[in-house]
């Protein structure tokens, strides 16, 4: 396993980890505690803006403490080089992620149309940009085993 795939496998689950309890903990101290902040943009704007920044910093320490851990055990120093296949890959996951996110932007547009609740929407861009980002995790992986 090269280290471009060992990368995405860190990021998938780092992605995993950081949605996940960045979710049960918003949901434990203050969705359980007041249903009524669901229809709250206030509620839902302010953990948009959260959740950006921690995932950022989260995936930053993950990717450091794995280039530590994987130098330490593996001996090899990360590649300090990308090749076109390796921008292929790249632009091919992104188009993939891309196109993944805005089906997600109209899924949740297409919910305030047609009056659900707006949580729906808040809710179907967060878990459309979440599994955006792991289909070009994936999709990283994929063409790493088989080639573009």
């Amino acid at each position: 396993m090269g280290h471009q795939e060992k990368q995405s496998i860190v990021s998938i689950i780092g992605s995993v980890l950081v949605i996940g309890f960045y979710s049960l903990y918003v949901y434990r101290n203050y969705i359980q505690a007041d249903m009524e902040l669901l229809n709250d943009f206030q509620f839902w704007g302010k953990s948009f803006l959260y959740l950006i920044p921690v995932a950022i910093v989260v995936q930053i320490v993950i990717h450091i403490v794995f280039a530590i851990a994987n130098r330490i055990i593996t001996q090899e120093d990360i590649p300090d080089f990308t090749d076109e296949r390796d921008k292929l890959i790249e632009l091919k996951s992104i188009r993939i992620s891309h196109w993944i996110f805005i089906v997600g932007f109209m899924l949740a547009m297409g919910s305030l149309a047609i009056a659900m609740k707006p949580y729906i929407m808040f809710l179907t861009l967060i878990s459309t940009g979440f599994l955006s980002s792991l289909a070009s995790e994936v999709a990283k992986i994929i063409y790493y085993r088989k080639g573009v």
